[in-house]
């Protein structure tokens, strides 16, 4: 969902450049409007749920749905209690735990000794390329998950592999022999594993322990997690064809990237689409299957069914979180079809689209549900699992989440309700400007007031005045020519287009937020990129296009009057055109949701020369935080893996990896010894620069 940032960015002409621009901390100098945000509420009784959206059951799930099941509201109640944040030394799930905080309890590595970390282990999975043969570029961010006294790996193509943790040997691998074909997206991708485990295992029985991992044609695999064999009464002999269900705007299959979410015996997933490409698209269904049987039990539509035909999407691709002991499920909810257009959806027609939305896990049935995006005409994907967290406000314990967000902002809301921590505000926003025809334009939009966003938004990013001077101005003629009346400002036909900030590229990433329960701190990494966009009417987008590359330049958005193009704001040289930094990794103190601290992260580097630490680097991939007081991240051009003071915020260790570490980090340990995994894979949006490494450190032993 993010162009491609810096293909070409910060030449070598950059380097000779030591002199730095003031680094400002931006903070959001919007006046409020005396307005509450936008909530959701549906009653999961009723009859008929076409609008918003549609849950159905199956079969499988109809002891659960008949007229004397609980309601999602008490459904908890029967619930045994599960603490929040486990006590677990495993890494399970893509953000570690189902409550996406990416903490560990563990505490043998700290800030004092984290400077000693070595690298114990390194192995290479041999499924890379570049895309300069047939087979299309790998995008490799798959967590390193742990349990079962087991490292398992999913590979961009279509490998499920099985470490020892302590030595990276392997014990054994599977091959999906999925084809290396880029279905939806113009790279391979993978994004790792989820893992089952029966509550009550049968001894010397098989698939008592599975392991699950989807491919891009739509398949979804089961195998015994202690042999690799596939679980003969899962599907289709361990094999479920996910694409037997996509029955509306066949246009692509439903590419399964993204690992599923296990929560309990249901496993949860969405899927990833094409994007940019059509009007008309697979609407967003999430399903839930049966974790033994692979026997669908229920399905989510964020579209109602009477617009479902007309749009598309509005899916889930990426990460969900759970609640288990409240047996919620957090959804979170990308845009509609076609992105950048929305004459075919009418204002408030798909209110789940850009939200998150709380399911009851057993059901499917929403609890509720806040949409962040009204009328969304600017592909502002809800890209990120909430965080799940107890915090302190007031004096008073909130069960809360925090939904990070492309746009810069940080909603908090109680997960239980929906309701506001702090007040999250509606907001005037600039309406068109004449130039698109049959477009609608939402009058408000929702700003958050605590956290203040990450990002300044509120006038347009100030010129690099060393990417202008090397460049002979050409910095400051395009912002001439682009339309900007602060966030949310829609697209356009005129001049160079829009300049969004941020726009497709983050903000923040699918990587999320993590979270320390001791201290009460949320840890976030942030990009500062600026887009331009421009809406082409048919005729003169064929007489323009000239293609497109990983998620950027031009796309048709088949069957809307106007195709599209979106652009990261470079000079000729590939410098950016607005001011560092590039990127940040900020601390907020969610007592109060004020910033902590917050510094740049990583370095922009490009033609073997390393920018200065100052400018800091755009990120993909997100941080993970332990009980030793030590944030952990990769995610930045340099290819360098970080460890930084969760007090301080200060650098304490740093290692190079083979390419950017664009996955989440695991934290685990085996036989007594802390470990910190990295998969660095690479990602061309990023730079051309791919990898097949999974490397991974410890303290030294006595």
């Amino acid at each position: 969902m993010k162009p491609r940032l810096m293909a070409h960015a910060l030449g070598s002409v950059t380097a000779l450049a030591l002199l730095m621009a003031p680094m400002t901390l931006l903070a959001q100098d919007q006046a409020p409007q005396a307005s509450q945000g936008t909530q959701t509420e549906i009653d999961p009784q009723a009859a008929d749920q076409q609008d918003p959206g549609t849950t159905k059951a199956t079969d499988a799930a109809s002891d659960s749905n008949d007229a004397d099941a609980p309601s999602a509201q008490t459904a908890s109640a029967d619930r045994e209690p599960i603490p929040l944040v486990p006590n677990s030394t495993d890494w399970s799930s893509f953000h570690g735990q189902l409550n996406a905080q990416k903490y560990s309890p563990l505490d043998q590595i700290t800030a004092d000794n984290v400077g000693d970390l070595e690298k114990v282990w390194e192995y290479h999975t041999g499924d890379v390329a570049d895309g300069s043969g047939d087979t299309p570029a790998t995008v490799w961010s798959a967590t390193p998950v742990f349990v079962n006294d087991t490292m398992y790996i999913g590979t961009p193509f279509g490998r499920l592999i099985a470490l020892d943790p302590g030595t990276g040997e392997e014990k054994w691998s599977f091959d999906s022999k999925a084809p290396l074909k880029a279905f939806t997206q113009p790279v391979l991708k993978n994004r790792g594993v989820a893992y089952w485990q029966a509550e009550n295992p049968v001894e010397d029985e098989s698939c008592q322990k599975i392991v699950y991992m989807g491919t891009g044609d739509a398949k979804l695999y089961a195998l015994d997690a202690d042999t690799g064999e596939r679980c003969a009464d899962f599907a289709d002999n361990g094999m479920l064809d996910v694409n037997q269900w996509n029955d509306i705007n066949a246009k692509y299959p439903l590419s399964l990237l993204q690992p599923p979410t296990v929560v309990g015996d249901h496993i949860i997933f969405g899927w990833a689409g094409k994007d940019w490409a059509y009007q008309e698209a697979p609407p967003g269904t999430v399903f839930s299957v049966n974790a033994r049987t692979g026997e669908r039990e229920w399905t989510f539509e964020a579209i109602p069914e009477s617009i479902r035909e007309k749009s598309g999407t509005a899916n889930v691709w990426t990460q969900m979180s759970a609640d288990e002991e409240h047996g919620l499920i957090y959804l979170p909810v990308s845009s509609p079809s076609p992105n950048y257009w929305g004459g075919n959806r009418p204002l408030d027609s798909i209110p789940l689209g850009t939200s998150t939305t709380a399911l009851d896990v057993d059901t499917g049935e929403v609890v509720w549900s806040r949409q962040w995006v009204h009328h969304d005409i600017w592909d502002y994907d809800i890209n990120a699992a909430p965080t799940l967290m107890d915090i302190t406000v007031d004096g008073k314990q909130v069960p809360a989440l925090i939904q990070a967000t492309k746009m810069g902002f940080l909603f908090v809301v109680n997960r239980l309700t929906g309701e506001d921590v702090w007040p999250i505000e509606e907001r005037p926003v600039p309406g068109g400007d004449g130039s698109v025809e049959g477009e609608y334009y939402a009058p408000t939009q929702p700003f958050p007031t605590k956290p203040a966003p990450l990002l300044d938004q509120s006038e347009k990013p100030k010129i690099w005045g060393l990417a202008d001077i090397v460049s002979g101005g050409q910095c400051s003629r395009l912002w001439d020519n682009l339309w900007y009346e602060g966030m949310y400002t829609p697209p356009t036909t005129k001049g160079e287009g829009t300049l969004t900030y941020p726009d497709s590229a983050g903000g923040v990433q699918w990587g999320g937020v993590a979270f320390d329960p001791e201290s009460q701190t949320a840890i976030v990494n942030v990009s500062h990129i600026v887009q331009y966009l421009k809406l082409y009417s048919r005729e003169d987008y064929e007489q323009a296009a000239t293609g497109a590359g990983n998620e950027s330049g031009f796309a048709p958005q088949e069957g809307a009057p106007y195709g599209m193009r979106l652009e990261v704001a470079l000079n000729w040289l590939g410098m950016p055109c607005w001011e560092p930094p590039f990127g940040e990794i900020v601390a907020l103190d969610m007592h109060t949701g004020d910033v902590k601290w917050r510094r740049p992260i990583g370095a922009s580097q490009q033609y073997g020369f390393f920018m200065p630490e100052r400018w800091g680097s755009p990120t993909i991939g997100g941080p993970a935080v332990t009980a030793g007081g030590v944030v952990f991240i990769g995610a930045s051009m340099d290819s360098k893996v970080r460890a930084y003071s969760l007090e301080t915020g200060e650098e304490l260790w740093e290692d190079q990896a083979e390419a950017p570490a664009v996955a989440n980090p695991s934290v685990y340990e085996y036989n007594g010894r802390e470990y910190v995994a990295f998969v660095a894979g690479g990602n061309t949006i990023l730079k051309d620069q791919v990898g097949d490494q999974v490397v991974v450190y410890a303290l030294p032993q006595d």
